[in-house]
């Protein structure tokens, strides 16, 4: 039976590219479901489903964006923002 690969080699640049494409496709949805609100002819079914595939790429978002390391200068006082 295949196992999966837990070792990935991805750079920061690759991430970079996947959390745009998961932004850009997460506003597409949004735009959908937007869209579908509006139009009361069209499927109620559909907009759940898109809105659940739009919860889904946000907790991943989420997920990626919590595994990140911030830089904190740790010799001087941190001033965010």
């Amino acid at each position: 039976m295949a196992a999966y690969n837990r070792n990935f080699e991805l750079s920061v640049e690759d991430l970079d590219i996947i959390e745009a494409a998961l932004r850009d496709k997460k506003r597409e949805l949004s735009e959908q479901a937007h869209d579908n609100h509006r139009a009361v002819n069209e499927g109620l079914h559909l907009c759940e489903e898109t809105t659940e595939e739009v919860r889904v790429i946000h907790d991943l978002l989420g997920r990626l964006h919590n595994q990140k390391v911030f830089f904190r200068p740790r010799c001087q006082t941190y001033i965010g923002g």
